[in-house]
């Protein structure tokens, strides 16, 4: 049998990500009721505008994973990212999850994630080029 090696269709990607999902599930049934969770928050300056927020999700087995972190520059200091922490974690808690992971780069904020309980199980040296990507966890208790 000859296969072709091609870039897939919309339609195929979404045909690969289901398929794996399929196979995830017989391996391991979902602990929660949605595949995926949104719990995102995000802080607002007193004038309305956007000063920071976190984009995570809680994802089949009960695990929050936190995509995104960020706080504008002329707001950080003032432990926005903490609070925002806080809140998500909390709700992922009241979700039933009891770990979380997220990553970040040596040019962001990994002391941030380890003062607040998360631990490194994984770097990427030289990624990007001269910089190391870290994988973090934290159970939540």
């Amino acid at each position: 049998m000859e296969f072709r090696i091609e870039v897939p269709s919309k339609k195929e990607e979404r045909e690969i990500d289901d398929e794996l999902m399929i196979h995830n599930l017989k391996c391991v049934p979902p602990a929660q009721e949605e595949p995926f969770v949104k719990i995102c928050r995000c802080a607002k300056a007193p004038d309305g505008s956007l000063a920071g927020g976190v984009l995570a999700c809680s994802v089949l087995w009960n695990i929050l994973y936190v995509e995104a972190v960020w706080v504008r520059e002329d707001c950080r200091g003032r432990r926005l990212a903490t609070r925002l922490l806080d809140e998500v974690e909390a709700e992922a808690k009241a979700l039933g999850c009891r770990i979380a992971q997220l990553d970040t780069y040596d040019f962001q904020a990994r002391e941030l994630y380890e003062k607040r309980g998360y631990r490194v199980f994984g770097t990427l040296e030289n990624a990007p080029e001269g910089h190391s990507h870290y994988y973090l966890f934290k159970e939540l208790l």
